[in-house]
């Protein structure tokens, strides 16, 4: 195909003297021996679609400059995150959630974001194209009246149709932004930082928080945690998604820096995102958290008993403490961004349910580096008297099993994130200048890749990991991680007292519970665990594990836990 392309011109390269021409998909000549670009393109004329013959010719520096911009139609940057919406939205549809996840929440909330901030569907849209750029500063890449609808019904953008914004839409096309070299035309107000805060504009860490406020309106099972886990396993596009963009949207320049991820947002960084989100689109009061939902800790700690390889039995006790906490409310569970108490204190199903898990093998166990370990004798002891029945839980042997799990878990990750491919499939052109160079640079990698591909043969795909929802599995078997627990009893850690059934542990550790103030005081887990139980921080360690967050964060849920249930119980004694 190049070589009818390039018939006529046979003038030797002035890098290495060969003559051996390419011509790239831009129209652009290259030499093929040493990847030299030269001012020579290919040119297409509109009498060209009734001709059979292709026409070459050179064009000068100038004009070149003139239809360097004639690379794609006119397009705003809340396009590009419309279409990343839609990917995610499909991605979590065929994942389970429900059909009117997409169609009739998440859209009407990304509607309701554009009314709110002013970029779309309004007739007062703020002008991004026109904002003064920083353009030197690295550090600078990082309506009509909405009544309380129904977040159910009204028009919507559809999933696979273009944001029609003509001209509500916030721009102009007189070239405000003249001087930021990008592909779209409002890229210098996401340059701007005191602009982008002052209205809220996207990014891509808000995509996600979006998919989460849409998932908790329908109350799905899908927890923060899970979210994110799958943004990981590649089930739900987030990573290089710019990859998969429409040719419509030519992406280069300075918006490179708004859509090119490398890394996946923390759990604290969505849940304060979603946060703001709902307050910036002031969204009604949310479906409440009824004990019929998912997200109730009284079934999704359940959830995270198997997971663990916990006793069903204990499932008992997470909800007396749920229920001593005042945990069991819908008040409490439902999310609310105009709560002072969720507004200082975002809530985090996921965490909370694990949080109450803790606090149970807490009350049982003791779990100070002695206690658990005395219960844990009497149970082997009893389990090898009597081998016919269930048997008693013992702490060691479950312990012995979930440190043999974890380690493959563990090495199951790393090998997983090795085998991903972490760089990007196309070339991001950032600076003006170093167009040249990138676009060679790609184009030798991806010349030894295929020379490698020819000598090697081809590599199989890694496997792609099935979505779910656990981790790991227990029971008998090849593929399973160990020996279940669920089905042990515990009458060892229990006592009869005035016909009641209370823990053998009449004692409760907990630390200090005097709350900081966030704006004054961080984080003081680095500071007090040295001083914590082993089995304690062992524990917080292998939650922190399956949903994904740092420990010192499973540390803090657990506190917020232990301030209630304390709190209640010392005014149930009075």
């Amino acid at each position: 195909m190049d070589a009818e392309l390039t018939r006529g011109y046979s003038v030797p390269c002035e890098r290495c003297s060969a003559v051996d021409w390419g011509v790239s998909d831009s129209g652009q000549f290259y030499c093929r021996s040493c990847h030299n670009i030269i001012e020579r393109v290919r040119e297409f004329e509109e009498t060209e679609v009734l001709s059979t013959s292709s026409r070459v010719t050179t064009l000068s520096r100038s004009s070149l400059k003139k239809n360097e911009k004639v690379l794609g139609k006119e397009w705003m940057v809340i396009e590009g995150f419309q279409f990343i919406l839609t990917h995610q939205a499909d991605a979590l549809l065929s994942l389970g959630v429900c059909s009117q996840f997409k169609d009739d929440v998440l859209w009407n909330f990304w509607r309701r974001y554009l009314q709110k901030t002013q970029q779309a569907f309004t007739q007062n849209p703020i002008n991004l194209g026109r904002v003064s750029a920083d353009v030197d500063s690295d550090s600078a890449l990082e309506s009509v009246a909405l009544t309380d609808v129904s977040m159910q019904s009204g028009p919507s953008p559809g999933p696979e149709s273009e944001l029609d914004l003509g001209a509500s839409a916030g721009h102009s096309s007189d070239g405000g932004a003249s001087s930021v070299w990008s592909g779209s035309m409002d890229t210098s107000g996401y340059l701007n930082p005191r602009f982008k805060r002052r209205h809220h504009l996207m990014t891509m860490p808000k995509t996600l928080a979006l998919c989460y406020l849409a998932l908790l309106w329908v109350r799905e099972g899908i927890t923060l945690a899970d979210l994110l886990r799958f943004v990981f396993e590649r089930h739900i596009p987030y990573l290089h998604i710019h990859d998969v963009f429409p040719e419509e949207i030519t992406l280069f320049g300075r918006d490179a820096h708004i859509f090119r991820v490398e890394s996946i947002p923390s759990y604290r960084r969505v849940q304060e995102e979603a946060m703001k989100l709902a307050r910036v689109m002031e969204l009604p009061t949310f479906p409440p958290i009824s004990e019929e939902c998912l997200l109730h800790p009284a079934l999704l700690s359940l959830r995270y008993l198997t997971e663990a390889n916990l006793p069903d039995e204990l499932h008992h006790w997470v909800c007396k403490v749920m229920a001593q906490s005042g945990l069991a409310e819908e008040s409490v569970l439902t999310f609310d961004h105009a709560s002072k108490a969720q507004r200082n204190s975002p809530i985090g199903y996921d965490l909370q349910a694990c949080a109450l898990i803790i606090v149970s093998m807490k009350l049982l166990f003791r779990l100070n580096d002695h206690e658990e370990w005395i219960f844990s004798e009497q149970a082997e002891d009893h389990n090898f008297a009597d081998m016919e029945s269930p048997g008693l839980f013992s702490l060691t042997w479950w312990y012995e099993a979930m440190l043999r799990a974890l380690d493959k878990a563990k090495k199951r990750e790393e090998q997983h994130t090795a085998s991903q491919i972490w760089k990007s499939s196309k070339a991001l052109v950032f600076r003006k200048k170093d167009r040249t160079v990138s676009l060679k640079r790609r184009r030798v990698v991806e010349h030894l890749q295929n020379t490698f591909r020819k000598l090697s043969g081809p590599s199989p795909d890694p496997p792609r990991s099935k979505p779910s929802s656990f981790i790991f599995r227990w029971g008998e078997g090849e593929d399973s991680d160990g020996p279940s627990f669920h089905q042990t009893k515990l009458d060892h850690v229990m006592k009869t007292k005035c016909d009641a059934h209370v823990t053998a542990n009449e004692k409760y550790w907990h630390p200090v519970l005097r709350q900081c103030s966030k704006r004054v005081c961080k984080d003081h887990y680095a500071e007090v665990e040295a001083t914590l139980p082993r089995m304690y921080v062992w524990l917080l360690g292998l939650f922190s594990f399956l949903l994904r967050v740092k420990p010192s964060a499973m540390h803090e849920e657990v506190l917020k836990v232990e301030r209630r249930f304390v709190k209640c119980w010392r005014r149930n004694r009075q």
